[in-house]
């Protein structure tokens, strides 16, 4: 009997261990999962759209070349005919949302739509620049309009697979299997392309940006756009490099290397080639970047995540820049300095385009709040929106750097709970 019940004991007392790791796990990813969407889609809670466009998705049949989800699904994309002076223009968005540097969050990640077709929403609004409406996407409201959801979690660049765990990285063979199929449906026609992208999206523009310019002939007016792409290899509050962290382990668990641009991985490493900064100067299709000065999410996951601050001195700070010391606000004014250090070349080139606001956002090219609307954040009187238009279309050269923080006063700040 005693020993009986010290069994019983032993297998209670497991699992509640396991029940109790579990529910960390779990929470763990819940509360990245919320806050990535918090950061990236918050144009669903924002937008003063009352009749935002819906739009189908569309499975791509690549599966013979390997083109699928982390969890083998087929991925996809929502398409939206242009017409009139648009048939013939295509407008690619990249969609953003993290990354999954191990067994662990791959796992979690390919159980939801971030990871998985069987996950996605079948519709999705079409807002900002993806909008049908003029009055709220004067320059590209009648182009194609496509957004290539992200399933692999390493910005559509991995190449490979771990068969223990059931994980596909397969993001590389998903963008060549979008671009065919939308080739086939017309794409190879095309006389205007824009390439872009928000987040994780946004640094995916970046890696592919040459390579979608080399699609088309010549004659094809061809740019790419990164918005919040412009992820900084920088110090977190301890003194640590968290970000860098990240992305050796994206790089190294995803076989990310193979699928680097060539004219960075033939002097540096693997990882730092996975940073826009090394990348940026060295393009040769124009590019134009939209960030905010103050990224909510590098604040939150690069410059002053909890793993680097314990004591939570900066937890107020990192969900409320107004709660923040003028310490803090300082370091924060460091990271701004030295996101203008690291564009500082890039801008020198007139193909170029900059849109950098003293704000703290995350993603402003998709809400419809902060693309273009009467209170849009401006700089010098431009909207997002017209910034980005102006720059495609030859209309003036655009570089618009904002002043320091606190003097724009047209910001749509993000505060967290």
């Amino acid at each position: 009997m005693v020993k009986l019940l010290l069994l019983v004991g032993l297998i209670v007392a497991c699992w509640l261990i396991l029940g109790t790791q579990a529910n960390e796990y779990l929470d763990f990813n819940v509360t990245e999962i919320d806050r990535i969407e918090e950061l990236e889609f918050g144009f669903s809670k924002y937008s003063s759209n009352l009749n935002p466009l819906l739009v189908g998705l569309t499975l791509i049949r690549g599966a013979d070349s390997g083109a699928v989800c982390l969890d083998g699904t087929l991925p996809g994309y929502h398409l939206h005919r242009g017409h009139g002076s648009g048939a013939n223009s295509w407008l690619i968005q990249l969609e953003g949302g993290g990354w999954c540097n191990n067994v662990r969050t791959c796992v979690y990640r390919k159980k939801t739509r971030r990871g998985s077709s069987n996950y996605m929403e079948k519709e999705l609004q079409f807002t900002g620049i993806l909008s049908d409406k003029a009055q709220e996407n004067p320059d590209f409201f009648n182009w194609n309009r496509v957004k290539l959801r992200y399933c692999d979690g390493a910005s559509f660049s991995g190449d490979g697979q771990n068969e223990a765990a059931q994980l596909q990285f397969r993001g590389e063979r998903i963008w060549r299997a979008a671009i065919d199929d939308l080739k086939a449906n017309g794409m190879r026609y095309a006389d205007q392309a824009l390439l872009s992208g928000c987040s994780a999206g946004g640094l995916a523009a970046i890696l592919r940006c040459d390579e979608f310019r080399d699609l088309f002939p010549g004659s094809t007016k061809v740019k790419c756009l990164s918005d919040a792409g412009l992820f900084l290899d920088t110090a977190d509050v301890s003194g640590g490099r968290t970000i860098r962290n990240l992305y050796n382990g994206i790089v190294e668990f995803q076989s990310v290397k193979n699928n680097l641009p060539r004219i960075c991985t033939n002097h540096l490493d693997p990882t730092s080639c996975f940073f826009p900064e090394n990348l940026i100067s060295q393009m040769k299709t124009p590019l134009f970047i939209v960030n905010a000065a103050y990224d909510t999410w590098q604040i939150q996951s690069s410059i002053a995540p909890k793993s680097a601050d314990p004591s939570g001195f900066w937890h107020d700070c990192r969900l409320n820049h107004e709660k923040c010391t003028s310490g803090q606000m300082r370091f924060l004014q460091s990271f701004r300095d030295q996101m203008l250090r690291v564009v500082k070349g890039f801008s020198m080139s007139r193909q170029n385009g900059l849109f950098i606001n003293s704000c703290f956002a995350h993603c402003q090219t998709e809400r419809q709040d902060t693309w273009f609307a009467d209170d849009s954040p401006v700089i010098s009187k431009k909207a997002v929106a017209i910034a980005v238009g102006d720059w495609y279309f030859d209309r003036a050269e655009v570089k618009l750097v904002d002043c320091p923080y606190p003097c724009d006063k047209s910001c749509h700040n993000m505060v967290f709970r």
